[in-house]
């Protein structure tokens, strides 16, 4: 389910980028910036850091290098620490399903703007696995559980939260 919702994000997305007629093109100003026809770009800033939380802001402190044909994550040395450590993160969901619970969603730094797009690279977005439903909102929700580092993940991630519960 995961790869079906990520893939088509990037499909739709490299979609978006490739050039069109410009006939074909909506009416309106032109989209600036990283935006495409289509999405609205998010003008919402990252989360404010919360104490006993870890911060977005800690999470992009990772580089991608070349590693033979691939691109693979080096993590900080403040990320590395946190591997398989129970954790508590802040942010907005983006549900991998239809229900109103979820118990496998992402979790993202900044709101979704686009139901068919990431709102953020794989350094701003983490796999959630929660042992309980959550209920879907729009707005900011915090988590607790045990943080892993992706090394190689298939679908380009970098971070998954297991056995996932809603605090607050």
């Amino acid at each position: 389910m995961l790869r079906l919702a990520l893939t088509s994000s990037l499909a739709l997305l490299a979609l978006s980028t490739q050039a069109a007629d410009p006939s074909s093109l909506p009416a309106g100003p032109a989209p600036v910036g990283n935006a495409a026809y289509g999405v609205t770009p998010t003008t919402a800033k990252p989360l404010a850091d919360k104490a006993g939380f870890v911060s977005w802001k800690t999470l992009t402190q990772v580089e991608a290098i070349k590693q033979g044909d691939t691109m693979v994550p080096k993590f900080d040395p403040a990320i590395v620490q946190l591997d398989k450590k129970v954790v508590r993160l802040q942010g907005f969901m983006l549900p991998l399903g239809m229900s109103e619970k979820q118990t496998h969603f992402i979790l993202t730094a900044t709101p979704p703007s686009c139901a068919f797009c990431l709102p953020g690279g794989p350094d701003q977005v983490i796999e959630v696995k929660a042992s309980k439903p959550v209920k879907f909102v729009y707005d900011t929700i915090s988590l607790s559980g045990k943080l892993e580092l992706l090394k190689s993940d298939p679908m380009g991630l970098y971070y998954r939260l297991s056995n996932a519960t809603q605090i607050d």
